[in-house]
C-alpha cells in the first residue's frame, strides 16, 4: 500500500463478517438489462462486465428477480431456474478468480410491473390495489416506457408463498457461489411498498401500524439469514425515495424502527440510499434521517446517493458512514478504485447505454492502463 493509500480513507481496508474488503469503494446494485433470452439468464457478457470490475471493495449485483412473479421489467436477471444459477455461477467464478468479492440483490418487484412480464399475464402484485404515479416500465426491445397498471393486493394468505420465493432465492444465491446476499427493500419495489405508508394501505397484520408494515420485510429478511447466516446479509433501504411513486408520512420514524429492528437481527450491512433515488441533492442529503438511523442501527452503513470520491472520503472520516456504493461511476470506470486512488479523471458515462444492448456502454469502457498503452 502507498503512502497516499495508507491516509486515504477510502482504501482503510474494512472486515464485514467474513470478509475482509480491500477497499471503502463499493459497486452498487445496476439494472442492466442484458440477459439472455428467453429465461433471463445471465451470459459471458455479463461475466465479462462484473470480472472487469472485481477490484471493487465489494460488488453488489443488479437486481435480481427471485421468481418469475418478481421480474419488473425485460432483460433483467433471474435466480429461479437452473439456469440462471448456472449463469451466475460463472459470474462468480469469474470475479472470485480475480480477487473479487461478490454479493447478490434479491429483488421482487411489486407494483412495478405489467401483465406482458408476469406469469399467464396476470396482475402484479402489491400491498394494497394502488396505481404508483408516474410509475413506468419496458416490456420488449421496441416497447419504449409504458405506464405500470393498478396492481392487484396481496391475500393475507399469500405472504408465507412471498417469504418462500425470498428464501429459495437465497438458496440459489448460494449454489451460484455468492459471498452473501443484500434484500431489496427500497426504490419502491415490493418491500418498500409495504413499509411505506403511502403504499401501503391494508387493514390485517401487514399493514396499518407500523409494526404491521414491517411484519412482512421483516418476516423475509429473517428466511434469508435463516439460510446464509446473520453475517452475510444486507438489506438496502431509501428513507426518502420518490422514484415509482412513493412517500411516508414519517420516514424518520419509520425507517428508525426499521434499522432498530434490523440491528436487533444482527445483518452485515444496512445500505442506505440518501437521495431519492435519481440523484436529486438540491436539499442536500436527509442528515436528520441518517442520524436517527445511525443512532439506533450500530452494524455496517453503507452509504449511496451521487457520492463523489471526495465527499465520500470526508463522510467515512467523520463517522457518517463506513463504506460507500457507487453506481454510474462504476458503469463508466471499471477500474473505479485504481482512479481514486490516483485521483485521475474519469470517463464519462453514456446514459443512453444504461439498459439493453450489447457490449457497447458496457464492457468497452477503458481502464487507466488501457488509455496510457494507447496514448
Amino acid at each position: 500500500m502507498s503512502n497516499q493509500q495508507h491516509n486515504d480513507p477510502l482504501f482503510q481496508p474494512f472486515t464485514m463478517g467474513d470478509l475482509t474488503l480491500p477497499n471503502r469503494v463499493l459497486m452498487s446494485p445496476l439494472t442492466r438489462s442484458r440477459s439472455s433470452q428467453p429465461g433471463d439468464i445471465p451470459n459471458d457478457m455479463n461475466v465479462h462486465y462484473y470480472q472487469q470490475r472485481a477490484s471493487a471493495g465489494l460488488i453488489l449485483s443488479e437486481a435480481t428477480q427471485i421468481s418469475p412473479q418478481g421480474k419488473g421489467y425485460a432483460f433483467t436477471p433471474g435466480i429461479h431456474s437452473q439456469e440462471q444459477v448456472n449463469g451466475w455461477k460463472k459470474v462468480t467464478g469469474a470475479v472470485h478468480t480475480a480477487g473479487g468479492r461478490i454479493h447478490m440483490q434479491l429483488w421482487h418487484v411489486g407494483r412495478i410491473s405489467h401483465p406482458e412480464l408476469q406469469p399467464n399475464g396476470n396482475l402484479p402484485v402489491a400491498p394494497s390495489a394502488i396505481k404508483p404515479e408516474g410509475a413506468k416500465t419496458f416490456i420488449s426491445a421496441d416497447s419504449g416506457m409504458v405506464d405500470v397498471p393498478e396492481p392487484r393486493a396481496l391475500e393475507s394468505a399469500e405472504m408465507a408463498g412471498i417469504v418462500e420465493q425470498y428464501r429459495q432465492g437465497a438458496l440459489n444465491a448460494q449454489e451460484a457461489g455468492f459471498d452473501g446476499v443484500e434484500v431489496h427493500a427500497a426504490n419502491g419495489y415490493l418491500l418498500d411498498q409495504f413499509i411505506k405508508s403511502g403504499s401501503n394501505h391494508r387493514t390485517d397484520e401487514f399493514g396499518g401500524s407500523l409494526e404491521n408494515r414491517l411484519r412482512l420485510p421483516l418476516m423475509v429478511i429473517q428466511a434469508v439469514i435463516d439460510v446464509w447466516g446473520k453475517d452475510k446479509v444486507g438489506v438496502r433501504v431509501g428513507p426518502t425515495g420518490s422514484f415509482n411513486g412513493m412517500y411516508d408520512d414519517n420516514p424518520t420514524e419509520t425507517f428508525t424502527a426499521f434499522a432498530k429492528h434490523l440491528n436487533d437481527l444482527g445483518i452485515a450491512y444496512l445500505e442506505v440510499v440518501e437521495d431519492s433515488f435519481q440523484g436529486n441533492h438540491a436539499s442536500g442529503r436527509p442528515e436528520d434521517i441518517i442520524d436517527a438511523i445511525r443512532a439506533v442501527y450500530k452494524g455496517t452503513y453503507i452509504a449511496n446517493g451521487a457520492y463523489t470520491a471526495e465527499e465520500a472520503r470526508t463522510r467515512i472520516s467523520e463517522g457518517l458512514c463506513d463504506l460507500v456504493t457507487f453506481g454510474r461511476p462504476f458503469i463508466a470506470n471499471p477500474d473505479l478504485p485504481e482512479r481514486f486512488c490516483q485521483n485521475a479523471p474519469l470517463n464519462e458515462w453514456d446514459d443512453s447505454t444504461f439498459y439493453g444492448g450489447d457490449e457497447h456502454g458496457y464492457t468497452d469502457y477503458p481502464t487507466l492502463e488501457a488509455l496510457e498503452t494507447n496514448a
